[in-house]
């Protein structure tokens, strides 16, 4: 089978080692993996103790790294949805990992929910949280309307029906509530820069590589609006230090930090950082 618009050929570097493509989406202006997984064969590409978002474990420079710099972005979490100034309080968090940023919410007054499909992480995340995590079936249970945040931190990139979820996602939300959805952005610096092992690409866990096009027509179609961007700065030399490994066999500290550098100077310019945060409202 032929498949038209490949935008990159690149390879599974942390799960598989199986190969994969980047199928350019010219009417979203995005990028689809192919192929993409059945929904029954996804989870075992997420099999690997490598998966750190799945765990808490500190058993090296770089995952000590990893859990250094996710504290300092959890209170730049918290203060984004504190911001909101919401009446409830009530706050969704999809994919929520281990729990960490709805364990900080909860300790500021929130009232907090999750959602994670992972039974691990979804058991290291309820002991956080007084068992305020369900699996991703929960989606279709809880009150419509009843949300003032929703928040997708680095998620919606692994959902395999998209539009559909979102539609989900936008009947929870409450009318003056806010969506905050994070996701790698392809046409950073970085990104151009690695290529084929830009670490972000993450096939086939990402099944979605967006532009900042690709999510303002995503959520118009569900009836809803993008009213601000905002940078994460630190993916940029996260995703490096990764890269880095995958283009050579090792990380290379130094020639990442400047990368990373690069790719966030050029976006100061262009605004295409190495990830991006949309905060959503209804239309």
């Amino acid at each position: 089978m032929r498949i038209k618009n490949i935008y990159l050929n690149l390879k599974d570097h942390s799960v598989s080692g199986e190969e994969f493509q980047l199928v350019y989406n010219e009417q979203l202006e995005m990028l689809e993996t192919f192929p993409q997984p059945s929904e029954e064969q996804l989870p075992q590409y997420y099999q690997s103790e490598d998966y750190i978002s799945h765990t808490d474990a500190k058993r090296n420079w770089f995952e000590k790294l990893y859990h250094f710099i996710k504290r300092i972005a959890l209170k730049r979490k918290l203060k984004l949805v504190n911001s909101f100034n919401s009446e409830d309080k009530k706050l969704l968090d999809i994919g929520c990992g281990t729990g960490d940023f709805l364990n900080l919410a909860k300790s500021n007054h929130w009232q907090v929910s999750g959602v994670e499909p992972n039974p691990n992480a979804r058991a290291i995340a309820n002991e956080k949280t007084d068992n305020s995590i369900f699996d991703i079936d929960q989606l279709l249970k809880f009150q419509k309307h009843s949300f003032d945040v929703i928040t997708l931190w680095h998620v919606l990139e692994h959902l395999p029906k998209l539009e559909n979820h979102l539609a989900v996602i936008e009947s929870l939300l409450k009318p003056n509530g806010r969506l905050v959805i994070a996701v790698p952005n392809y046409k950073s610096f970085d990104a151009n820069y690695y290529k084929n092992n830009w670490a972000a690409f993450d096939v086939p866990r990402h099944l979605w590589h967006f532009s900042q096009k690709a999510i303002s027509k995503l959520v118009e179609k569900k009836g809803m609006e993008v009213i601000k961007v905002e940078p994460m700065i630190f993916d940029a030399f996260y995703v490096s230090l990764l890269s880095e490994k995958y283009k050579n066999g090792f990380m290379n500290p130094l020639k990442a930090f400047w990368i990373g550098w690069r790719s966030n100077s050029k976006a100061k310019r262009s605004g295409e950082y190495s990830s991006l945060i949309y905060i959503i409202k209804k239309a």
